[in-house]
């Protein structure tokens, strides 16, 4: 059995990123390329042992290698997807980055044969069977179990906010779902997903990981998709809220807010700060408004006593952290109406070339 360690949990402030993304035609349309990408031509370089595939065969996954300083973090994302750009194009081969691809069809794409994916099908189904999502997760590592618990604890607040200005996924099976990030509704129809609970220290997370497998719910601890969990194996704290971007600069503020983000509240912890324990129905809810309204969402605040809109949260984490990352993703256009605009003007093909990497 797989079970994580509190000893993975040794060291700070480190980052890795994971990308997923869309294998596509000339037309920007989706189309079946695993074999070729991952299995009968394996990358070389940057890429090599870092890609790998989601549940269907047009769906792809990089990982990053281990970064030390988020300054660099730009760059290595940048290396990253133009790595994987020229292994698609070298096979025939595009690469498209949404939340959602906007007009592909799940019941007509072809799932992954990988065992492990056979096996979430089969015990998932119908929810499994539709999952053609594709989001970001960010990890940062924390050099202290107890540390990580704590701050995925507190995570959970600021995740709402972080999907709102992630938006990128309005159409579904080229349908407007009237939603910022359909991704997101989507997702959460799987098991073990959403804003979890707050645990009280790691113990409590690492026996319910442990449990949750050895009681037959799930088959690894890898399908706890919660959107932030203390990763047992890596020693990280994973935030997995925002859809996949197409933009790397909207991919590289987020891991820069998301690292200044871990980084203060680990400040926080080693001061001895309390916490707090918001109910968790009040995430839920301020993640809903996050997924339908995106810029335009207002969140309950922690008491749950008032509201403070996007706009009003953006400004005081620019003021309160040494970052503008948000602040930059803030006044850009979300691209949740970006496609929108552009499907207005333009339609479907244009949507969906403009969605290709370079």
């Amino acid at each position: 059995m797989d079970l994580g360690s509190a000893d993975a949990f040794d060291r700070m402030g480190t980052l890795g990123v994971e990308e997923e993304f869309y294998i596509v035609d000339e037309r920007g349309r989706p189309v079946s390329g695993i074999s070729d990408l991952v299995y009968d031509h394996p990358p070389t370089g940057v890429l090599e042992d870092r890609i790998d595939h989601e549940l269907f065969q047009f769906t792809i996954e990089t990982q990053t290698p281990l970064i030390e300083d988020v300054g660099a973090a730009g760059a290595v994302i940048r290396e990253v997807r133009e790595a994987l750009v020229d292994h698609a194009d070298a096979h025939g081969y595009r690469i498209a980055a949404a939340g959602l691809h906007p007009t592909a069809e799940w019941y007509e794409e072809d799932h992954a044969t990988k065992p492990r994916y056979q096996s979430q099908l089969n015990r998932i189904r119908y929810p499994q069977h539709r999952n053609i999502t594709s989001g970001l997760h960010v990890h940062v590592g924390v050099d202290d179990p107890e540390k990580a618990t704590w701050i995925a604890n507190e995570l959970r607040w600021y995740l709402p906010p972080v999907l709102a200005l992630s938006v990128n996924s309005p159409f579904w099976c080229g349908y407007d779902t009237g939603l910022a990030s359909a991704r997101a509704k989507i997702f959460e129809a799987l098991p073990n997903t959403g804003i979890p609970t707050r645990f009280s220290d790691f113990e409590a997370y690492l026996d319910f990981e442990r449990r949750m497998v050895e009681l037959g719910s799930i088959e690894d601890r890898g399908e706890l998709w919660y959107d932030v969990r203390p990763h047992t194996g890596h020693g990280t704290v994973e935030v997995r809220t925002p859809d996949a971007q197409t933009d790397p600069a909207a991919t590289a503020d987020f891991v820069e807010y998301v690292h200044a983000l871990v980084t203060d509240l680990a400040a926080r912890y080693e001061d001895g700060e309390s916490g707090t324990d918001v109910r968790r129905e009040i995430l839920d809810a301020n993640k809903w408004h996050a997924m339908r309204y995106g810029y335009d969402a207002e969140f309950i605040t922690r008491d749950a006593e008032d509201t403070v809109t996007l706009a009003e949260f953006v400004a005081a984490e620019t003021d309160r952290l040494a970052t503008d990352a948000l602040r930059r993703r803030f006044d850009a256009e979300s691209d949740a109406a970006r496609q929108r605009h552009l499907v207005d003007e333009r339609g479907f093909d244009a949507l969906c070339e403009s969605l290709c990497l370079d």
